[in-house]
C-alpha cells in the first residue's frame, strides 16, 4: 500500500471494525475460498491518492476460479477475458479505435492512474455478492468520499444503477461524473455502447491540463485479437 493511503486508514471512523471484519474473513479463507488472494486485496492502493486522475468503480469481484486479482474489471494475463471486459474493449475500439488486446491485464491504466476499485473487496467462490453488507461498502464509500475531497479534477466513472447510487459521495463541482449502463451483456445495450467514455475521461483530463490516459493494452508477444 503506498504511504499515502496511512492516515486515510487511520482516520477512517470504523477502522475497528473493518479489521475485525478482515480478521473474520481470513478465518473464513481456512475452509472457504475467497477471492483475491488475501495479498491482493488492498492492491488498489498500491496507487498514490495523489495520482489519481480517474476512478472507475465496480460492485465486487470476479468470483470464478484465477479471475480476481484486485483490481476491478482486471484479471490476469493468460486468463479468459470476462463478458463485461470484452464489452469494455469493443467500446473502446468502437470510441478510440483501439483493437482489442489479448489480455484482460488493466494495470497499465492503473499505473497511469485509473484507480480500479470495487465496492465490495472480497467474495466466495462461485458465489457473487457474498461479502456484500459485511462492512465493505462503508470503507469504500469513505474512500470515494476521500478522493472527492482531497483531490481535484478526477473522473469518475459509474456504470450501472449499483455505482451511480455513489454518485451522492462526490463533489460535482470540482469533479467530472460519468454515468452510463453497465457493460455487462445484460445491460451494455442500453446505454454502454456509444456512450464514448474513454474520449470523454481524456478530454476532460486534456481541458485540466492532466496527461491523458493511454488505453492500449498489449502482452509481451505484442499480438492482438479480435472480439468481433
Amino acid at each position: 500500500m503506498h504511504n499515502s493511503w496511512n492516515e486515510v486508514f487511520k482516520n477512517y471512523q470504523k477502522i475497528d471494525e473493518l479489521n475485525n471484519m478482515i480478521k473474520k474473513i481470513n478465518e473464513q479463507r481456512l475452509t472457504t475460498t475467497i477471492y483475491p488472494p488475501k495479498e491482493q486485496v488492498f492492491r488498489v492502493f498500491d496507487l498514490a491518492l495523489e495520482d489519481i486522475k480517474v476512478v472507475i468503480l465496480g460492485q465486487d469481484p470476479y468470483h470464478n476460479p484465477d479471475q480476481a486479482c484486485g483490481l476491478s474489471f482486471s484479471v490476469n494475463d493468460g486468463v479468459p477475458l470476462p463478458k463485461s471486459l470484452i464489452n469494455i474493449y469493443k467500446e473502446l475500439y468502437n470510441d478510440l479505435g483501439i483493437k482489442p488486446a489479448n489480455t484482460g491485464n488493466l494495470e497499465p491504466w492503473f499505473k497511469q492512474g485509473v484507480f480500479l476499485l470495487n465496492a465490495v473487496l472480497t467474495v466466495e467462490k462461485n458465489s457473487p455478492a457474498s461479502h456484500s453488507k459485511m462492512g465493505w461498502e462503508d470503507f469504500t464509500d469513505y474512500i470515494i468520499e476521500t478522493i472527492s475531497e482531497k483531490n481535484e479534477n478526477v473522473v469518475f466513472v459509474l456504470w450501472g444503477n449499483y455505482a451511480r447510487g455513489k454518485k451522492k459521495l462526490i463533489d460535482p463541482s470540482k469533479h467530472k461524473i460519468i454515468e452510463s449502463a453497465h457493460p455487462s451483456p445484460l445491460s451494455a445495450y442500453r446505454g454502454f455502447f456509444g456512450s464514448k467514455i474513454f474520449s470523454q475521461i481524456n478530454d476532460y483530463l486534456e481541458l485540466h491540463n492532466r496527461k491523458t490516459i493511454n488505453f492500449e493494452l498489449k502482452m509481451k508477444t505484442h499480438e492482438k485479437i479480435s472480439l468481433f
